[in-house]
């Protein structure tokens, strides 16, 4: 790979990708189609490098948050089923219909408002909420809610699909957790079979995440909402999965200036950093404007000729300061620095130091960082 001319720059591994979106397949179910979850800009990958990919590899399912993200796969993937998990604006409802959108319906209310708003039916899928507590029709009492959800088979402007739930806690190995995760299964079953038994047997039913896809895969979900593992990331870190896993992103800078600083010396705002002897200092061009979180003050570190470096003093908007003192002979300036990715730095673990999720890490990297693709 011929150098980059960035100050930051996120490489976007497509082989790593495949390898993910593989290693999936081969544990789902046969009949359960792979749904890739590519909302917030595929994760801030680039949606359209991964949604391409995964075209290429066969996936014709894809998940989104909203609308505007739909219509962006839409013009990557016009051939696609594309499904919006949450709410889109009920006047919005002729665009759902005229792109070919399926849109996910949480209430009585909402579908009252999107046929109110459309001029041809609209594909949907009927989100229950099972026990996430965020959006969706209640499903602890089975018979109550298959009532309320009966009404919306006689609304013309509806075409009905599909039901999905969310998982609360399916990436948690603690038995209380396993045992919640049962529960919100069988409340879906429940009632999507009460249904078929109304006479309205419904083509898809998923409710499978990543998680739950790996360590509880169910030959009954027609479809596996499959989110963070394809990007190589550990739902909940640091609990590992039964398949491997190649991290997609990988996040660079380079050096601008390796100086020395002195006993006394200061480093960055408000002078959290004061050297206690003579240490040798580089100055990487990545800061928090481009999502490098400022939390990792004093707490991260960035890759240097494959030596673990630590960050001094506070993360600035543009630049940060690290100690490579133990590799001063080989450091000079115009160096690649690895900030996180398919190396000893993982995002995961980059997160842990701050008391957040790889999730955060990658969605964060911000839209002044080209994505380079790797194929």
């Amino acid at each position: 790979m011929k150098k980059v001319l960035h100050r930051a720059w996120a490489e976007i591994d497509l082989s790593a990708l495949a390898h993910n979106v593989e290693s999936v397949k081969k544990v789902l179910p046969q009949n359960t189609q792979f749904m890739a979850v590519v909302k917030a800009n595929a994760y801030g990958h680039g949606d359209e490098a991964v949604c391409k990919k995964l075209l290429e590899l066969g996936v014709s399912w894809f998940a989104v948050s909203n609308l505007e993200e739909a219509l962006s796969v839409r013009k990557i993937c016009p051939n696609a089923e594309i499904f919006i998990l949450g709410y889109t604006p009920p006047e919005c409802a002729a665009d759902i219909a005229k792109y070919n959108i399926i849109q996910g319906v949480m209430s009585s209310s909402y579908a009252k408002e999107l046929c109110t708003n459309a001029n041809a039916p609209i594909r949907c899928h009927i989100k229950l909420d099972t026990g996430m507590g965020r959006i969706g029709f209640q499903s602890k009492d089975t018979e109550a809610c298959v009532n309320e959800l009966l009404p919306l088979f006689d609304m013309e402007m509806l075409s009905i699909e599909g039901i999905y739930t969310h998982f609360a806690v399916a990436d948690s190995e603690i038995p209380c957790d396993v045992e919640y995760t049962k529960m919100q299964e069988k409340r879906i079953f429940n009632v999507y079979d009460r249904l078929a038994e109304c006479g309205h047997k419904l083509q898809h039913i998923h409710c499978m995440n990543s998680a739950a896809s790996i360590v509880r895969p169910n030959e009954r979900c027609t479809l596996a909402r499959i989110g963070i593992i394809m990007y190589g990331l550990l739902p909940n870190y640091p609990v590992e999965l039964p398949i491997e896993l190649k991290p997609v992103m990988t996040f660079k800078s380079v050096i601008s200036q390796v100086k020395d600083v002195f006993e006394g010396d200061c480093i960055s705002y408000g002078r959290t950093y004061t050297a206690s002897e003579t240490r040798k200092v580089a100055t990487v061009t990545v800061g928090y404007a481009d999502g490098y979180a400022r939390l990792l003050s004093s707490k991260g570190y960035a890759l240097v000729h494959g030596k673990k470096c630590p960050i001094l003093g506070r993360v600035c908007m543009d630049q940060l300061m690290l100690d490579v003192t133990e590799i001063s002979e080989l450091v000079q300036s115009g160096d690649e620095v690895t900030l996180f990715g398919n190396c000893e730095i993982t995002a995961d673990k980059l997160a842990s130091l701050y008391g957040t999720i790889g999730y955060e890490i990658v969605c964060g990297i911000s839209k002044r960082v080209p994505r380079i693709v790797i194929e």
